[in-house]
């Protein structure tokens, strides 16, 4: 069975690199042109005072892209696994906040953001999603050997040893 595991393991890194910084990237490109309403939407969760939500609302798509794009690629895969978990988790805390709160916001998490009708929320979807985008990236922090990577080989091999 752990043969068959360690044989799987860089096909299975491989989706949860691809999964991860697919959906990192998507959202930041999906931002990436609406500033505005990137901050707004960070500005709706009512966590920070304006200027640092502007500022977050400002840096965070550049910030996607470029995990998201060294994900895909398999470069630096540990630290951008991290990285990209560690925001998945804000991201869960934000919109739990939010939820708890009784705010009525869309998550912004591909653009647009802000208010919404009663009911129209979908914070359960999101919680659940970016969960799941934080054990993959927890599988790759443990994992981060994967195929088509371009982190170093020395590396891949410490890891593969971690699996055997």
């Amino acid at each position: 069975m752990k043969e068959n595991f360690v044989k799987a393991q860089p096909w299975l890194g491989l989706i949860a690199r691809l999964t991860l910084g697919g959906v990192l990237f998507a959202a930041g490109f999906l931002k990436i042109d609406k500033i505005h309403e990137s901050q707004m939407a960070v500005r709706g969760y009512e966590m920070f005072p304006t200027a640092i939500s502007n500022a977050f609302g400002l840096f965070l798509p550049f910030v996607e892209i470029v995990i998201g794009t060294l994900l895909i690629l398999g470069a630096l895969t540990r630290a951008m696994a991290a990285l990209g978990g560690l925001i998945m988790v804000a991201f869960v805390i934000a919109v739990a906040q939010a939820w708890a709160r009784g705010l009525n916001i869309d998550c912004g998490c591909f653009g647009g953001g802000g208010e919404v009708a009663p009911g129209e929320t979908k914070y359960l979807q999101v919680i659940l999603r970016d969960a799941g985008l934080v054990f993959l990236a927890g599988y790759l922090i443990r994992y981060p050997l994967t195929k088509f990577s371009l982190d170093k080989k020395s590396n891949q091999e410490s890891s593969q040893e971690d699996v055997a």
